[in-house]
């Protein structure tokens, strides 16, 4: 039976496509079938990578964690508080600056091969008007959505598919997500001890700052979505 030159053709040009799409559902399946065969809860799961991070590699252990985490689609906050707890406030801003920033890389690098810039010209609803609010103001738009707290990975995956320039995206996500990364990381670093066992003690200090820099993300992404809705309300 001769194959279908057609397919055969899409099949040459799209292989490389196939390939990293079959590791990335291995990746996230083994991942997946692990937390369900372990019965492991979000709780246990960031006990376990407190304990993998409290050694002498520990700072690289948990950069490398957080640069593959979003092809997994493990959540950024818990990965953030677990820095805070382990590393304390000041290291833990540091590592996790490092990682986050070459996490959103990666994702962004991933939705650009994956995505197709043609393919989301026609979204409708609220995730069209930031398609093409990013589009038109990729900056501004991408920071917006960090100080939001919108889900980090499909930010990430959304800007590589629309082709953002990755030098803008990258400035953006650095600033933007400074207020949430710092909110978590001393999130975690107001608990210590054993969060296997829930024996944990508690700095209320260190918890009220994190809370004042929430509120303070949260009233400055208040402030620039007022401001960039203020031209169309005036037409």
């Amino acid at each position: 039976m001769s194959s279908n030159p057609t397919q055969t053709a899409w099949l040459r040009r799209h292989w490389h496509t196939l390939v990293a799409a079959l590791f990335w559902a291995l990746l996230i399946g083994g991942y997946g079938g692990y937390i369900w065969v372990n019965g492991l809860a979000p709780r246990e799961v960031a006990a376990q990578l407190i304990g993998v991070f409290r050694n002498d590699a520990g700072p690289l252990l948990y950069i490398a964690v957080y640069l593959v985490r979003p092809l997994v689609f493990f959540p950024a906050w818990i990965l953030t508080v677990v820095g805070g707890m382990v590393f304390g406030p000041m290291l833990g801003v540091a590592y996790t600056i490092v990682g986050a920033n070459s996490s959103a890389l990666l994702a962004y690098a991933v939705g650009r091969f994956f995505g197709a810039n043609t393919a989301l010209t026609n979204v409708g609803g609220l995730l069209g008007r930031y398609i093409r609010q990013m589009r038109d103001h990729s900056f501004m738009t991408i920071m917006i959505m960090r100080f939001m707290y919108l889900p980090y990975d499909l930010v990430d995956y959304l800007a590589g598919a629309l082709r953002i320039d990755w030098r803008w995206f990258l400035l953006a996500t650095a600033l933007g997500s400074l207020p949430g990364m710092f909110s978590f990381v001393l999130f975690g670093a107001s608990f210590k001890g054993d969060l296997a066992t829930a024996q944990m003690s508690f700095n209320p200090r260190v918890f009220a700052v994190s809370a004042v820099i929430f509120v303070i993300s949260l009233a400055i992404s208040w402030y620039f979505k007022r401001r960039e809705a203020a031209p169309s309300e005036s037409v």
